[in-house]
Order: structure tokens, then sequence, then C-alpha cells
């Protein structure tokens, strides 16, 4: 009886303590995103130390873009034409970004979204793990960039 309780209050415990992405949260998607790691569902992680690419999000009333950027030393992007529409889509499971291109459709649910973290869930159960992109340093003398 004694290890049931334990139990119990052990998954209460973990289960209050995982954040739920509330409509609120979606404003902090808009911006600059970094990948850091993907999870893969059947193989090994992969792990980014730099990107050359970065995911730029516009969403506002639920509808919006997502581009790829190519960040520069001087602070600005590269931008081309090419962006994916967004969709937002609220369940009672959670909440969904629906792509869509010229070519295909597919969607995403949102796992974690904070200031600085983006965690989004494909149909693969494949996690892309997101962090806001910041200036880029080459000059490695601890100074913050503007």
């Amino acid at each position: 009886m004694k290890k049931t309780v334990c139990i119990i209050v052990a998954f209460l415990a973990l289960v209050s303590c995982s954040q739920k992405v509330v409509p609120a949260d979606l404003a902090k998607i808009n911006g600059y995103w970094e990948v850091e790691k993907v999870v893969f569902d059947s193989i090994d992680d992969k792990e980014y130390r730099m990107n050359e690419v970065y995911d730029y999000f516009k969403i506002d009333n639920n509808k919006g873009i997502r581009k790829k950027v190519m960040p520069q030393l001087n602070g600005t992007f590269l931008v081309n034409d090419v962006e994916e529409k967004v969709a937002v889509r609220y369940t009672a499971d959670g909440i969904f970004l629906d792509y869509a291109t010229a070519y295909m459709k597919w969607s995403e649910e949102i796992i974690t979204l904070t200031d600085t973290e983006l965690v989004l869930l494909n149909k693969d159960n494949t996690e892309y793990y997101y962090k806001r992109a910041t200036a880029i340093n080459l000059m490695g003398d601890g100074k913050t960039t503007k």
C-alpha cells in the first residue's frame, strides 16, 4: 500500500510540473528561432552546434507565416520570397500549427513555448527543440552583442 501511494504521489508531481501551452503564450512564437537539436523516434538524436538557417515566425490572429532566413555577421538576415502559411488550431489535446505550401500540408504540435524555448512535435514523433536566436558573436571576447 505504501508503495502504491508513493507511486501515485510521484506521478502527480511529474504531471503537475509539465507546463501546458495556453493560447496567451502564442505571441511568444513571433521572431527568430534556431534549432538546437532534433529528437527522432527511432534513430539517434541530432545536435546542432551552429545553424546557417533560422526559422522566422510571424503569427497574428491565429494566422501567419514561417520563413527560413539566413543570419549575417552584421546582425541582419538574408530572406527570400519562400514562406509557409501557418494557421493555429486549438484542440482539447493541445495547440497545433497547420502549415501549407503549394506542394503540401502538415501539422506540428506546440509542446513547449516560452520566451527562450520552443518545442514542436510532428506526426512522425520527431521533436524539434528551438532556442530564441541571438546575435552572432565571433569575437569570443565575452561581450554581449546588440
